[in-house]
């Protein structure tokens, strides 16, 4: 028996995980693994070391012996084999939808298309340089995407405090910062615009050559810093590094050297005869990114999140199974906050998927799980938070148990209220409002689309029940906003209770178009303006939103395409 016998034998025993090299498809009396038999399963190697292993990068190059899903990302293999390790006999649940039309704050009608953009290609770039003012250029270029590659799907949105800057990170590893519009006399409509106002590249692919891993350049995550000065700051994430860079404008420049010549080139002190006085003469207006700090090498696993904390003297980073708290000020190291790892690795249940600090206590932090629950953490308590102070979890209902329910359940995004007061998460098919003195279960439940659960099959085949979808409040707490599949957007009023279902498509992307209630129709006779749930595009997907945090103005990103929506004014 040779070494890889070994390792086989000890994490997959043949007579329980029977596998088929030709089969095609999952049968209900298969056992399943991380991957299907097409997607080329070795069966040597162990599940928990996919997250270490040499995956297939996005842009299709096949790193190593496993073949990647394009569909399932590689920071979710550990999470996918937990859930599939642990499900239940198989059973296909049924729903029904219940659409409702919306009031006045997210009701029919009162939305409209703002602007819609492209994140800048490398062609489009080179349009950008040629440009005198980098801060006005004529988005044109935007609108044609037919150049646009995987490199350039939006992987995060995010809004900076004041609402005057939104940047997007890519999965090319690319952070483009737009900027609001400001209003003129002459174009008052246009003050809701975004327009590009700098492009930089965050993070690099690497290769970590112990590991022999692959590590992306994609963006997971951004955060912006409260402005302290005319300069912005903002982190970034990959999967393994975080950087803090900072964004300021430059329109003049020193000239008057004495011992520089106009070229900067050193001159000669024997020729210098007399001394000069440097001025600062007016330039083309300049927008520089430069990093300040680099964290890195503090991650064994994905992050998956990032929270900076109320003091803006520290952050944390998340990955599957610890929480890491940094100081800005200190690069060289990090303190761990929470850790789940288990002893071994077989007797892992549950991964962390989220987590945020509270929005006014610098010792409370949130982290959501795997397995449907959510613990708040007080640092004041311990030094190690491996003990929570409360937990959340909603009983589950015996007759609503199926084959998916550990994987629907698992929550894919965790928010803090502005107020503080409640907690928002989001799972596969729901979005649940917890408030924070009430752990045994959550206070609202919203449906976001609960006509695919007769879906979750083929959903499962094709991975798109492992997609991870955002979740955001407004500015008041009194809406909340997530995305689906198509293209469509879920908006639910807290204070009427009533939900309306948007659409950000590029037929429907005339500048100042009102944006129309879409409906899913499940079964029976179709209505004109309604659509079949068998019609539905999942490819077409809004993971990732952002609300301003003052005015109704919404960021919605959908592949490559950033739509940016606004409150309709009459």
């Amino acid at each position: 028996m040779g070494k890889s016998d070994v390792v086989a034998e000890k994490f997959w025993p043949l007579p329980r995980f029977l596998f088929l090299a030709q089969e095609a498809s999952i049968k209900p009396w298969q056992p399943f693994f991380p991957f299907s038999a097409r997607r080329g399963f070795q069966p040597q190697a162990s599940p928990f070391n996919l997250i270490e292993a040499p995956q297939t990068s996005h842009r299709g190059e096949q790193k190593g012996t496993w073949m990647q899903s394009p569909c399932l990302p590689k920071r979710d293999l550990l999470l996918s084999a937990v859930l599939k390790r642990r499900l239940g006999p198989w059973c296909s649940p049924t729903g029904s939808p219940a659409p409702l039309s919306c009031e006045t704050g997210c009701g029919e009608g009162s939305w409209i298309l703002v602007c819609r953009l492209l994140v800048p290609t490398q062609v489009s770039l080179l349009s950008m340089e040629e440009d005198i003012d980098t801060r006005k250029i004529n988005n044109s270029f935007l609108r044609d995407h037919s150049y646009a590659t995987e490199a350039d799907i939006i992987s995060t949105v995010e809004f900076n405090h004041t609402g005057e800057l939104l940047a997007t990170g890519d999965k090319g590893g690319r952070v483009v910062i737009f900027q609001r519009e400001q209003e003129s006399k002459n174009q008052v409509h246009r003050r809701g615009e975004y327009n590009v106002y700098s492009t930089f590249q965050s993070h690099e692919p690497e290769f970590d050559y112990l590991k022999s891993l692959e590590i992306e350049e994609k963006i997971n995550k951004i955060r912006w810093l409260p402005q302290q000065n005319a300069a912005y700051f903002l982190l970034s994430t990959n999967d393994k590094t975080v950087k803090l860079w900072k964004v300021s404008e430059r329109d003049k420049r020193p000239e008057g050297y004495n011992l520089k010549d106009e070229e900067g080139r050193l001159r000669d002190p024997a020729t210098i005869t007399t001394l000069r006085v440097p001025v600062l003469r007016p330039m083309d207006l300049m927008v520089e990114a430069t990093p300040r700090r680099v964290f890195a090498n503090a991650h064994t696993y994905h992050i998956n999140s990032i929270s900076v904390n109320s003091d803006y003297e520290t952050y944390m980073s998340a990955d599957d199974l610890r929480i890491n708290l940094w100081n800005f000020e200190i690069t060289n190291q990090s303190f761990n906050i929470v850790d789940i790892k288990p002893a071994n690795m077989e007797e892992l249940t549950e991964v962390i998927t989220a987590a945020e600090f509270h929005p006014h206590h610098c010792n409370t932090f949130v982290y959501s799980s795997s397995k449907g629950t959510i613990r708040l953490c007080d640092m004041r308590a311990s030094a190690l938070c491996d003990r929570h102070t409360k937990f959340f979890e909603e009983p589950e209902d015996p007759s609503n148990r199926s084959f998916f329910s550990e994987i629907i359940s698992s929550i894919s995004d965790v928010k803090f209220s502005h107020s503080g007061r409640y907690i928002m998460t989001r799972d596969y098919l729901t979005v649940k409002v917890w408030d924070l003195n009430m752990e045994n279960r959550p206070i609202e439940t919203y449906q976001v689309h609960d006509y695919l659960r007769s879906k979750l099959c083929s959903l499962y085949e094709n991975d798109c029940i492992f997609d991870k979808f955002e979740c955001v409040w407004n500015g008041s707490d009194s809406v909340i906003m997530t995305g689906s599949y198509n293209n469509f957007f879920r908006m639910f009023d807290r204070n009427t209770k009533r939900d309306v279902t948007l659409e950000a498509s590029r037929e429907n992307s005339k500048p100042r178009a009102i944006l129309k209630p879409r409906k899913v129709c499940v079964g029976g006779k179709r209505r004109k303006d309604e659509i079949s749930v068998d019609s539905l595009d999942f490819s077409k997907k809004i993971l990732h939103t952002a609300w301003h945090p003052s005015e109704n103005i919404i960021a919605v990103a959908a592949t490559n395409n950033l739509y940016i929506f606004q409150d309709k004014v009459n």
